[in-house]
């Protein structure tokens, strides 16, 4: 699903009279454009009301697609772009800059009325790759597993895949979804759902988040402290990408994303703030 936000609010706008170098494109991962950038972006707004913004969240592919095409001047990402898609902007003579802009935990989540509280890493691997296929094999009420996952476009599923299960192939079961919010919409109307969400995600209604048991026989939920610590196995730095070096209004918007205000918003929304790191 096409997400895509545009705060257009000055009289100058209205007026059609907004020149390009008053816009900001940004494109890319759900995880970030969904509400994080959004809400930067209308604060950035209200000392910058001369500038519109259009917000496109369709998964970290495209956003590193659109800097590579020049289609976005920032490309949102949640994980790190891979060498044939740096390969691919350096032909194009893009040279893909990162910036972290916030660090994250996925947390795995199911319904509310599920009695597990905790899983294991192998546990959790064995779920999202369909070496089992029933909540009895990992101690839950019988019934089989409803495994929801983001698409191929994102990010997440990229990382999801590298952390919790060991760059194996998801189940041939699994469903993909869009966005965070409709992975945990599924998960919250499924007694048998599964799936992981962002760490801005995990108060969504009817879910509840499942501790992960370590291999040092300690459970952690993500949080703020265990991204912070690297205690949660599943935590991961979130990017902007910039063609080169950031300038003008792109420098300026991604300044005030990495300073007081914008980090406040971070925390706010539920992610953990690189001051932090």
């Amino acid at each position: 699903m096409k997400k895509s936000i545009s705060v257009l609010l000055s009289a100058a706008l209205l007026a059609g009279s907004l020149s390009a170098a008053d816009k900001l494109v940004i494109k890319g991962s759900d995880t970030l454009g969904a509400k994080l950038v959004p809400q930067v972006a209308e604060a950035f707004k209200a000392v910058h009301p001369e500038v519109a913004f259009e917000i496109a969240a369709e998964g970290s592919t495209t956003g590193i697609a659109a800097i590579t095409d020049g289609t976005a001047q920032i490309g949102m990402s949640s994980r790190r772009a891979k060498p044939t898609e740096l390969s691919a902007a350096l032909a194009k003579g893009v040279s893909m800059k990162p910036i972290i802009v916030c660090y994250d935990g996925m947390a795995v989540i199911v319904n509310e009325g599920n009695p597990l509280s905790q899983l294991t890493l192998r546990q959790v691997e064995q779920i999202f790759t369909g070496d089992v296929t029933d909540w009895s094999a990992v101690g839950g009420n019988p019934g089989s597993f409803s495994i929801y996952t983001r698409n191929t476009s994102s990010g997440t599923y990229s990382d999801w895949k590298e952390l919790a299960m060991k760059k194996r192939d998801y189940a041939g079961s699994s469903q993909k979804m869009a966005g965070n919010e409709q992975i945990a919409a599924e998960v919250a109307k499924n007694p048998n759902g599964i799936g992981y969400v962002g760490l801005a995600y995990v108060h969504a209604p009817s879910i509840k988040v499942v501790g992960i048991l370590g291999k040092d026989g300690k459970v952690a939920l993500p949080s703020d402290e265990t991204v912070q610590a690297k205690t949660y196995p599943y935590a991961r730095p979130t990017f902007f990408y910039t063609n080169g070096e950031p300038s003008g209004l792109t420098a300026e918007f991604v300044e005030y994303m990495l300073g007081a205000e914008g980090q406040a918003m971070v925390k706010k929304v539920g992610f953990v703030p690189v001051g932090k790191q």
